[in-house]
């Protein structure tokens, strides 16, 4: 499945991922992208913050250091890379059209103007890349990614800097996609990192969702103390409300009218809404109490896991990261059933989150108990079969892997 145009019309041999969390480099022989070499290094909390503005390098000097320690590490001679890039520093989006030239010199316009009423920021002063995902008589999808230039430009830097040319330049989620193997049955891939998780599905090799998630956007990840406002404070909005003035409002209320029929019981209704009132508050304080039964499960089994597997230490912040990556694969199960009319029978688990620990936090939120979903399976989208030489000893996990091996493939 080729995704993205490729740099003079084949990827680079060697590719670097640079994510939140740390760099990963790696370098594949040929197409076939069996890694032979492989290169890790992490970087300190908020030295990469992406997003759609300028300023996703906040260390650039420590980010320079770790692309070019890992590069170097896997490199014979070559100094052109394919780079990978976070999906939230990206816009992916799935666009239909009823025609579109064949000429790209001819329908990037046409995209780029489709495109300007769908991004936050100035498709004008994007870079945009397209590619057509499946044609029918009437219809013509297409998978269309920007990017702001004074974003990509902060990652082509590092690079330079680092002694390397970028070559080809993919988003996470989409690399990761073009290391998979073509399959009839849909498959869906899920890419976790510190601060963002995206879904997607493909169906013989057609990219058929894309969401991503912006942790720090939806308040998981911890933003700086004086960006917190006091819990007390009361909203500048709320304060802008006008007040109900009693004297204005009386008129209102000795019009109202009694309704009949509520509001006014014999003891034999009395008695019995007081035993329904009694039965719900019971019922309710059993389901609040199995609630708290399955989080303090929950935080005990898996979510200690998940702080490993991300590196994270604040047990608050993962719990909701954990809630959001439940939600999110949830989300993307709801258009399996709505779109596909089935049930996902593999997931691929690509980025900081390991298949392991993806199959219990799915497991805990009660998948096992939805029948056919109780046979899903969850795979590393990396393989230990596509690692080769020094790079079937790496300690990197497999999850980091999926990126780079993807940009490897051609």
């Amino acid at each position: 499945m080729d995704l993205l145009p490729k740099a003079l019309g084949t990827r680079p041999r060697l590719a670097v991922e640079i994510r939140p969390e740390g760099v990963i480099a790696a370098r594949a022989e040929d197409a076939a992208a069996v890694l032979t070499a492989v290169s890790q290094g992490l970087l300190s909390q908020g030295a990469v913050a992406p997003g759609l503005r300028h300023g996703n390098i906040v260390n650039r000097a420590a980010t320079v250091a770790a692309v070019k320690k890992a590069l170097e590490a896997v490199t014979l001679r070559e100094r052109e890379t394919s780079v990978v890039i976070p999906d939230t520093a990206v816009r992916v989006l799935l666009l239909d059209f009823d025609s579109l030239p064949a000429k790209a010199v001819e329908a990037l316009p046409v995209v780029r103007f489709r495109l300007k009423k769908l991004l936050p920021f100035d498709a004008d002063d994007a870079m945009v890349s397209y590619q057509v995902m499946s044609t029918t008589k009437n219809m013509v999808r297409v998978l269309a990614v920007a990017v702001p230039r004074e974003v990509l430009a902060e990652y082509e830097s590092i690079v330079r800097e680092a002694g390397f040319e970028p070559g080809a330049v993919l988003p996470s989620t989409l690399a990761s996609l073009s290391g998979l193997e073509q399959i009839d049955g849909p498959t869906l891939v899920v890419n976790v990192g510190e601060t963002s998780v995206t879904t997607a599905i493909v169906q013989a090799g057609v990219l058929l969702l894309h969401r991503t998630v912006d942790l720090t956007a939806e308040g998981i990840v911890e933003v700086k103390p004086a960006e917190v406002q006091p819990s007390f404070e009361v909203p500048a909005e709320l304060l802008a409300l006008p007040l109900v003035d009693p004297d204005d409002s009386a008129g209102e209320w000795a019009m109202q009218k009694p309704v009949t029929g509520y509001g006014v019981l014999d003891d034999e209704h009395i008695s019995a809404e007081a035993e329904m009132q009694a039965r719900l508050l019971q019922e309710q304080l059993e389901r609040e109490l199995a609630e708290e039964l399955e989080r303090e499960a929950i935080a005990q089994t898996v979510l200690p896991a998940f702080a490993r597997e991300m590196g994270a230490k604040e047990p608050e912040r993962m719990t909701a990261a954990a809630r959001e990556v439940t939600q999110a694969v949830n989300v993307a199960v709801a258009y399996f059933e709505d779109t596909l009319h089935t049930h996902p029978e593999t997931v691929m688990a690509a980025g900081t989150m390991g298949a392991g620990v993806l199959r219990e936090l799915m497991h805990e939120s009660g998948w096992a108990s939805l029948g056919d979903v109780r046979n899903m399976q969850v795979n590393e989208m990396v393989e230990l079969a596509m690692l080769a030489g020094g790079a079937s000893t790496t300690r990197a996990p497999q999850g980091w892997l999926a990126g780079v091996r993807g940009a490897l493939r051609s």
